[in-house]
């Protein structure tokens, strides 16, 4: 193992306490901490992480795509998508192994037959193509902070290579390729040499603990020496910390706290795919599945949101080709629930091929962001759905207006929003949405008006009305997954809010999905109610006829 301090270090640009703003984001007064659940700035005010994964941990140990586009194209592009950090992986031996550190990217690609790569390095990143792996890797973190991007560091594995497996001898400490010590001082290298690297907000200490050797007591004894390393290495940075059986599991913290000797840095980390519930979401009822899956999760990590801590879903995902079953019912039950707990989270992934995977030159990702050549999106509509969860909607120093709720459709993405009182309710962009009410009395109100949304009629749109004692303005939260909104009409028939997929318009439909039926899918019926405390465009139109409704009577709303 060779000294860190015999390491070129390729120079970094000077960088400013504060990340300067994009259209979309707000300035981040650097570094980050922790206040309760909320990631927060230095000025207190809360900074969702929308983040995207960039694999460099593979056998290359290079940031994947640098053969197919010029790396600030791919970290402006990053920004332009509406992402505000990245999470950046790194296999161990990059920071304890000098002769795998040293190594030039050219070297690196060569020694792996990739000379496909190494030309399409030359061609799109010449100034790269002759540093160190570890330089390169700096240089990605350079450019990252370049286009206003915050930068995780993830140790994904010891040996480089696609993670991740129970007998692969990186899952566990004691491990043939896991030695504790090693990595202790693979983590305080690293957090040394990123400590004065300001978009580098955060460190994540290990990617998806797993195989025959976990257990909770060596968890404790080395997760705490592990942060204590790199809190000492860089008080700056959050300690990212992940759980048990592939990061799914931090249930022992109900009985046992983590005990460490710093606060308002620790962050908890979870992972979640369809796939790690198997073909469940194809084969059983897509209801009765997200209320399973969303009560194992919060019982074995969600809970730590109400301990008072953060939680980060840093790795969740889906196939972008739109196709896969399976995948797309659990994407409107994770987005549901990452809508209505506010979550920071870290989509996988960003890479749209790879260098070399499991054998594979030239790998396609039917996950990734980037198509196949990193040129364009490889699901735009993708894009446009996560868009609502890229911001914040609520958290310390973001009450700009008093809590109230959107009514949030995961299929799309979406929001219910009006134009007019005589216009159907439709949906839009959550930006746009009106501020509603959920009442005791189980009513469906718009803030400071008289109106409330009533049923119609099968298959009609929904209106809004000052009658709102009758059954058809009584709103229950059914099923399983909690995200059926139902209500009944004057005949008596349960009805669910449901979207019209020719008009956009909300209208009510009979209830589906709700028995054991595999073959449904509820995802147009699917709502959920999000509090939140921004602004939206519907709050500021209505500010601006306050006065106006004020002074009509309950007489005069009967008309409408």
């Amino acid at each position: 193992m060779g000294s860190l301090s015999t390491f070129s270090l390729l120079p970094l640009l000077s960088l400013s306490i504060l990340l300067v703003p994009t259209a979309t984001q707000p300035a981040v007064a650097l570094p980050l901490s922790a206040d309760s659940r909320w990631i927060v700035d230095e000025t207190g005010r809360r900074v969702k992480l929308a983040c995207v994964n960039w694999a460099s941990h593979l056998e290359a140990v290079v940031a994947e795509g640098l053969s197919k586009q010029p790396i600030g194209s791919i970290s402006k592009r990053i920004g332009s998508m509406g992402f505000n950090c990245v999470r950046l992986t790194w296999p161990l031996y990059l920071a304890t192994n000098e002769s795998l550190a040293s190594l030039t990217v050219r070297q690196s690609l060569m020694g792996l037959g990739l000379s496909e790569s190494i030309s399409g390095v030359q061609v799109n990143n010449p100034s790269i193509i002759d540093l160190s792996l570890i330089n390169a890797y700096q240089a990605v973190v350079s450019s990252l902070a370049d286009n206003n991007i915050m930068v995780i560091l993830d140790n994904h594995i010891s040996t480089p290579g696609w993670c991740c497996g129970n007998f692969d001898g990186n899952g566990f400490f004691g491990d043939q390729f896991f030695n504790p010590d090693v990595w202790i001082k693979g983590l305080t290298r690293m957090a040394t040499m990123f400590r004065a690297i300001p978009n580098v907000v955060g460190m994540s200490l290990r990617n998806e603990l797993r195989g025959n050797k976990q257990n909770v007591n060596d968890w404790y004894r080395y997760m705490q020496k592990g942060a204590e390393a790199v809190h000492a290495a860089n008080p700056d940075v959050l300690i990212i910390v992940s759980g048990l059986s592939y990061d799914r599991d931090f249930s022992f913290l109900l009985k046992r706290p983590i005990n460490l000797t710093f606060t308002r840095k620790l962050v908890f980390e979870v992972h979640w795919y369809a796939f790690s519930d198997g073909p469940e979401w194809q084969t059983e009822n897509s209801n009765q599945v997200c209320g399973q899956v969303v009560d194992n999760m919060m019982r074995k990590a969600g809970f730590v949101l109400d301990q008072g801590y953060p939680l980060l879903v840093s790795e969740f995902g889906v196939d972008l080709r739109g196709t896969n079953v399976n995948d797309n019912r659990y994407l409107n039950c994770f987005l549901g629930v990452a809508a209505e707990l506010d979550l920071d989270w870290a989509l996988w992934t960003l890479v749209g091929s790879y260098y070399l995977r499991e054998g594979v030159i030239g790998l396609d990702e039917v996950y990734g962001i980037f198509n196949w050549n990193w040129c364009d999106a490889r699901n735009s509509s993708f894009l446009d759905k996560i868009s609502a969860i890229q911001s914040p909607f609520q958290g310390p120093g973001l009450s700009e207006v008093k809590r109230h709720k959107v009514i949030f459709h995961p299929s799309t993405g979406l929001c219910v929003i009006r134009k007019s009182l005589v216009e159907p309710l439709r949906l839009g962009p959550c930006t746009e949405s009106e501020s509603w009410s959920y009442t005791q009395q189980r009513t469906l109100t718009i803030k400071g008006t008289y109106f409330c949304l009533v049923t119609d009629g099968l298959d009609k749109p929904v209106k809004l009305s000052i009658r709102c004692t009758d059954p058809t303005s009584k709103w229950e939260q059914i099923s399983d997954s909690k995200m059926h909104l139902s209500s009944k009409l004057d005949n008596g028939m349960t009805v669910c809010l449901d979207v019209d997929s020719r008009t956009n318009a909300i209208i009510t439909s009979a209830c589906k999905c709700l028995e054991r039926d595999n073959m449904c899918d509820p995802g147009s019926q699917w709502f959920k109610l999000v509090d939140t405390t921004m602004s939206t465009g519907a709050t500021t139109t209505f500010s601006r006829f306050r006065s106006v409704l004020d002074c009509l009577t309950k007489k005069c709303l009967e008309a409408y």
